[in-house]
Parts: structure tokens; C-alpha cells; sequence
């Protein structure tokens, strides 16, 4: 089964940056659309970004479009988030997943992906 691990996550001043790296155990990345998606305390889970299969389409939510770039190395097996000119409003645990069909990175929708990493914890604070 396709498991995947987040890290990269940490405490960052406003304006920082940080990226996160989403990589897989046993299976290759190549064949799924891959999502990021965040969840902060009291909020749902909402997509952040997705990149598709090829790498070649990528979607943003619009509260990160400008700021955020994904990208996946697929020789490293490893999809990236750099996050730039972060904003407390950042603040929240990131999770990646993969899509459970090809399209799904262009929807961002949480029932469309599985194989959910455990998270890591992105805090925006001066």
C-alpha cells in the first residue's frame, strides 16, 4: 500500500519561507496525482495545491496562488510545496496525499485522495 511522508515543517517568522517534501515508501510516485492540503485547529482539511502525474499542471488554492510553488522530482520519488512570504494565516498541519484518479489534482477535493501522510505542523509566528 502507498504510504507518504511529509516533512519539512517548522516555525517560520511572517514573510519566511519554508518547503515541505512529500516522499514515498516502497511504491513510485509516478503514477498519481499528487495534492497538498492543510488543515488548521477548528477549520477542515482544504487543498492547498495539486500537480499532476506528468508534473506538467499544477492548481492553487487562491489564498497561496503567487506565493507557493509545487513541484515533484520523480527520481527522487518526492513531490515538493515551497512556501515564500508565508503568513500566520499559513499556520496549520500540512498534509499531502495521492489522487485516486489522474484528474484529481485539478479539484483539490479531500475525497479524492488517499493514502494520507501523518502530517507536519507549519507554525507562522513572530
Amino acid at each position: 500500500q502507498l504510504q507518504l511522508v511529509e516533512s519539512g515543517g517548522g516555525l517560520v517568522q511572517p514573510g519566511g519561507s519554508l518547503r515541505l517534501s512529500c516522499a514515498a515508501a516502497r511504491f513510485t510516485l509516478d503514477y498519481y496525482a499528487i495534492g497538498w492540503f492543510r488543515q488548521a485547529p477548528g477549520k477542515e482539511r482544504e487543498g492547498v495545491s495539486g500537480i499532476s502525474i506528468s508534473g506538467g499542471s499544477t492548481k492553487y488554492a487562491d489564498s497561496v496562488k503567487g506565493r507557493f510553488t509545487i513541484s515533484r522530482d520523480n527520481a527522487k520519488n518526492t513531490v515538493y510545496l515551497q512556501m515564500n512570504s508565508l503568513k500566520p494565516e499559513d499556520t496549520a498541519v500540512y498534509y499531502c496525499a495521492a489522487g485516486l484518479y489522474g484528474s484529481a489534482w485539478n479539484h483539490l477535493l479531500v475525497s479524492d485522495f488517499g493514502s494520507w501522510g501523518q502530517g507536519t505542523q507549519v507554525t507562522v509566528s513572530s
